[in-house]
């Protein structure tokens, strides 16, 4: 398969720096920089092979490599380098929930026994790791005895060859709605870097996990053409029969592989029964004969840090940062409000500016008080992030407009009144706001508590 000895080779890098002797050095254009330009410095550092694509002028007696997709090739020799990867491996895709789906497999796994594990947002990663990364990390989980690993697949991942490599068992698709199109310039291009999960990375005997609810269902399961489990309120294996939100908690009564389940789910809002729904999905199939004890095992299931995650009192912090998961969100918070639903968000720059009208239409019209504020500029001027929010907010709204983040969340709070509910949206998890060249220590959840407090 591979034009070297992979197993002659001293290590694997895209990193010029971090090339040693005997290294093969993977010289791959990136967004900002491009890897070809330190082919010369990778060889003065002791590298053995290149890595490159076809037409790229190497200078020197080296063994070189020259194909039309390097990237690919090179997540592959990557693989076969460090070999080892636990038995079970969950790939989920999707614009939302892949943070929740894989957090939630994990737990599942765990409530039977499983040595599990997970990769992504909230394991301290990027998404989806560059290829040396990730399988340095499925190695030495392996190697530690984890036998079961949920792992996000990001779009720019897939569409990037990070994940090909893996030894995917079970590939999952939330859903998908606007997000990255600064990256992926249409949604057919972004649909297509997901889809990629299932046509090219998913083991040919392994099993698909399809949102039976969205409208590329049939196109996913044309593409897959294997063993598929479907869950949603259309799911053929796991059929949501009904949602009733009772405090913090929803009544859900569920039908799993032909048997009916009542279960009260710690978690708010519909999209988070769909998201423990597909995570049911990914266990069973990896333990198909646990499902009584997975489903059981729903009613233990933890929130998400920085998912719709409770702060106190009212209080909500949450990562929505597309107009779908913003609509959900506060859908999914309305349920529970007797008073007003007060939302501070924000978008960021640098990224789908298509989006940020978009969001604030949904504001608009689903809170009672909207407050737009910064969220991660980056390096666009904040106030013009905040003009092109606005322009989507109803005027009928009662909306302010506050720079600070954190002078926009103790707004908000002041506003607050005992029956009123507080949704700060878009960073959720994250520890910093990011202003063009310096970030600037910022955690939404902190903040909102010590406000509360």
């Amino acid at each position: 398969m591979f034009p070297i000895n992979v197993k002659s080779l001293k290590g694997v890098t895209q990193d010029s720096r971090k090339v040693k002797e005997g290294y093969l050095f993977a010289a791959l254009k990136g967004e900002l920089v491009d890897g070809r330009d330190f082919i010369d410095d990778a060889i003065k550092r002791g590298a053995a092979v290149i890595l490159s694509y076809e037409g790229t002028k190497i200078d020197g007696n080296i063994s070189s490599i020259l194909v039309e997709n390097p990237r690919k090739m090179f997540a592959h020799i990557v693989s076969e380098f460090y070999q080892n990867q636990p038995d079970n491996i969950v790939a989920v895709t999707g614009t939302n929930g892949k943070s929740s789906v894989v957090h939630f497999v994990d737990q599942l796994w765990r409530s039977i026994g499983e040595q599990s594990a997970f990769i992504g947002t909230l394991s301290g990663s990027m998404t989806t790791p560059d290829p040396v990364s990730l399988h340095k990390i499925l190695s030495h989980m392996s190697d530690d005895g984890v036998n079961s690993v949920a792992i996000e697949a990001s779009s720019h991942g897939l569409a990037q060859y990070r994940i090909d490599g893996v030894n995917v068992d079970v590939a999952a698709f939330t859903n998908l709605t606007q997000d990255h199109l600064d990256y992926h310039g249409s949604m057919d291009d972004y649909l297509a870097s997901k889809t990629r999960l299932f046509s090219d990375i998913l083991e040919q005997d392994g099993v698909a996990v399809l949102n039976a609810d969205i409208a590329q269902y049939q196109e996913l399961v044309d593409i897959c053409d294997r063993h598929i489990l479907s869950y949603g309120e259309n799911g053929a294996d796991i059929k949501l029969r009904s949602v009733l939100a009772v405090g913090a908690f929803q009544h859900v009564e569920i039908e799993v592989m032909g048997n009916s389940y009542g279960i009260n789910l710690p978690l708010v809002g519909k999209f988070q029964v769909m998201n423990a729904l597909c995570a049911l999905a990914c266990v069973i199939a990896t333990f198909p004969d646990k499902a009584g004890e997975l489903v059981a095992a729903l009613e233990r299931l933890e929130p998400v840090p920085g998912r719709l995650q409770q702060v106190g009192g009212n209080a909500y912090v949450d990562y929505a940062h597309t107009p779908d998961a913003l609509e959900n969100v506060l859908n999914a918070l309305r349920a529970h409000c007797l008073g007003k639903l007060i939302c501070v968000f924000g978008c960021g720059g640098d990224r789908d500016a298509g989006k940020r009208e978009l969001m604030g239409a949904v504001a608009g019209r689903l809170a009672d008080i909207v407050i737009v504020t910064d969220d991660n500029p980056r390096s666009e001027k904040p106030s013009d992030i905040r003009k092109e929010i606005l322009s989507g907010i109803n005027k009928d709204t009662d909306i302010h407009e506050i720079a600070s983040r954190r002078e926009a969340i103790e707004f908000a709070v002041n506003l607050m009144d005992e029956e009123d509910i507080l949704l700060v949206a878009g960073k959720g998890h994250e520890q910093g706001q990011v202003f063009d060249g310096f970030i600037e220590p910022f955690d939404d959840v902190f903040e909102v508590k010590k406000l509360l407090s």
